[in-house]
């Protein structure tokens, strides 16, 4: 992304994702950092990156709604621990992956090789 050469690059691994004042005043953000589709949301204070699709019928998340948090898909209303991407009681699916943010110098960054 050509905004990353106007500030200090966090260390190898981490990847630009958007503006923390635009991930603040939308809520959530859709977008493809590095061929992967991630939702970015601010929720109680904290830049939270996951996984677009529901990993229990690949529902697009962004199409739901963040309730205690916890995001709740559209198609079936189990939710994910915005925390640990667990998934709620009683649906048979793995946990939704929650990749690692830092904020730095007013942008969020996000770590894609991380270990699930």
């Amino acid at each position: 992304m050509g905004e990353a050469s106007d500030k200090s690059s966090p260390p190898s691994g981490w990847t630009l994702a958007c503006a923390l004042e635009r991930l603040i005043n939308q809520g959530m953000i859709c977008t493809r950092v590095a061929g992967t589709d991630l939702i970015l949301i601010w929720n109680d204070g904290r830049a939270v990156a996951c996984e677009r699709a529901c990993p229990h019928e690949q529902a697009d998340l962004s199409l739901g709604h963040l309730s205690q948090g916890r995001l709740v898909c559209p198609h079936h209303a189990a939710s994910f621990g915005l925390d640990d991407g667990s998934i709620s009681e009683g649906w048979a699916s793995r946990r939704l992956r929650i990749y690692p943010v830092r904020v730095e110098q007013g942008y969020v960054w996000v770590q894609l090789d991380a270990s699930a």
